[in-house]
């Protein structure tokens, strides 16, 4: 039902000449929710790096690579904040400077589930590799959007070309299925950190929970990005389905 009600709409804006309110809408609606998450997410960070711990982030990433029999990455220390990534063809866990140096029960959060990431790929976990595989895809996804995009704002009657619009919506479908892909991806990676963190005794019991709340404002950023690509997802299809009734 809501998607046909969608699909009505849209049909009345290809009928005007493309995009409409109905876009800018879902756009505002999805960055509406996004800044929520990204606000929420700095503000237990601020507030959980107020509250120390006996190891540092880089500390705490050895311990735990080291703990797990993971002895060929290394943890290094990158520019930027929250920049903190786990890097497979590298195989280097990358901590943010305030990650790396504080110790924090934030910055035990984020080296703790970055270095998850090392233990999905020590142990070939399917999502993860299901991911890595997607990337060349992705990539030449994100290239033909740009050029499809580029010719759209040039004027090149790209919402009243079904052939376009048809090669938008499958470019779109890959960028979207990645950021899908990408949830079991981080939330497994968290909840590896959170038990190894239980299991380690390094946060105690009020510590653990405030670490948790910590990984989980990480973790919505992600569900965030997925739900506005899927929101734009049905958008593009409805539009697809409005040109085509009414060739």
């Amino acid at each position: 039902m809501i998607f046909e009600n969608l699909l009505l709409a849209v049909q009345g804006e290809v009928r005007q000449g493309g995009i409409g309110i109905g876009y800018w809408l879902v756009i505002g609606a999805t960055a509406m929710v996004s800044m929520i998450v990204s606000g929420m997410l700095k503000s237990r960070f601020k507030q959980y790096s107020a509250i120390p711990l006996r190891m540092t982030g880089a500390q705490v990433a050895e311990a735990m690579l080291r703990q797990n029999g993971i002895r060929d990455v290394q943890v290094i220390h990158v520019p930027g904040h929250l920049t903190d990534h786990y890097d497979p063809l590298r195989k280097t866990v990358n901590l943010s400077e305030p990650v790396y140096h504080a110790n924090s029960v934030a910055a035990a959060a984020v080296a703790a589930h970055e270095c998850g990431h090392a233990l999905q790929h020590q142990q070939a976990y399917a999502w993860l590799s299901f991911r890595s595989k997607m990337v060349p895809a992705v990539q030449f996804a994100s290239t033909i959007q740009q050029y499809l995009m580029f010719g759209a704002m040039v004027g090149a009657g790209f919402f009243h070309s079904p052939t376009m619009l048809f090669i938008w919506v499958a470019v779109f479908a890959v960028t979207t299925l990645f950021a899908v892909v990408t949830l079991p991806v981080e939330f497994d990676a968290s909840n590896r950190a959170m038990a190894w963190l239980e299991r380690s005794g390094i946060a105690n019991q009020m510590e653990h929970e405030k670490a948790k709340n910590a990984l989980f404002w990480a973790a919505m950023t992600y569900v965030a990005g997925a739900v506005g690509a899927i929101a734009q997802m049905l958008y593009w299809v409805a539009m697809l389905m409005g040109n085509r009734r009414d060739e």
